[in-house]
């Protein structure tokens, strides 16, 4: 398969994968069992594309927030949405530093995306038909930074899905869990882009680095994710996830199977 074709199918599974509760990183490791991998760095980086998504669905909320920061529920909003960043990046650092790396092998991928499908089933089951607040508390941010903690160390669980979950079993609205998931996504993803940029150029081989490549998958990823996320905002506000939970129950099984018969 050519590098591009291989680079466009990772651009166009990280776009869509990357803010549906289905994990990004645990299609893209898949994915790279039949597709030509890349790097790790290249993994991260197309990320940021995503994130540009973000950045311009959300760009009136986020002018809002700037703009109109001496108003108290915006500053509010701002200081959490930065406490919850800084402890997921001390978090992600603490992961680097001791040395863990994200396993690449099909079978825990597998059994990581089976149980994210159950736990999916299982907290729309408990929060269905709760009442819902739309003020994002103290303990949401801290419990959304630890989703992403959680996200970042075993792929299948999905970022996304995981914030979103945690926050709505604390509480919190459907629609105001997916924003401030996907807003507090925008620090995050850009830091880790920058950290694994930094640490390619630091420790790789001059000209091993083929940036056309991971320009190319940004691009890709930024215009799928538009398309996704303009669609997942309209369909939180009158959906569940469970559609999600079977789609990773159905997929996990399936891996599983696949690895047993070969």
């Amino acid at each position: 398969m050519p590098d591009s074709l291989a680079v466009i199918l990772l651009g166009i599974i990280e776009g869509i994968t990357e803010f549906l509760p289905i994990s990004s990183t645990g299609h893209l490791l898949i994915a790279e069992h039949w597709i030509p991998a890349q790097s790790e760095m290249f993994n991260v980086v197309i990320q940021c594309g995503a994130v540009l998504a973000v950045v311009a669905v959300f760009a009136k909320r986020l002018r809002q927030l700037i703009s109109e920061l001496d108003k108290p529920a915006n500053r509010d909003y701002v200081i959490k949405l930065l406490a919850a960043f800084v402890l997921t990046g001390v978090g992600g650092l603490v992961l680097k530093k001791a040395g863990f790396t994200l396993p690449k092998t099909l079978p825990p991928i597998a059994w990581a995306t089976l149980i994210g499908g159950v736990f999916i089933l299982a907290m729309e089951f408990f929060v269905r038909g709760k009442s819902r607040s739309e003020y994002i508390s103290w303990p949401i941010a801290l419990v959304v930074a630890a989703g992403q903690l959680l996200a970042a160390a075993c792929p299948g669980t999905s970022r996304s899905g995981a914030t979103i979950l945690f926050a709505m079993l604390l509480g919190l609205s459907r629609v105001k869990a997916t924003e401030f998931s996907f807003l507090l996504g925008i620090p995050t993803m850009f830091a880790a882009g920058a950290y694994e940029i930094h640490h390619e150029l630091k420790h790789a081989a001059p000209g091993t680095i083929h940036w056309h490549m991971v320009l190319l998958g940004t691009l890709v990823a930024a215009i799928t994710a538009f398309i996704t996320v303009k669609w997942l905002l309209r369909f939180v506000q009158s959906h569940t996830f469970n559609g999600f939970g079977w789609y990773r129950i159905v997929l996990g099984i399936a891996i599983l199977l696949l690895i047993m018969h070969r």
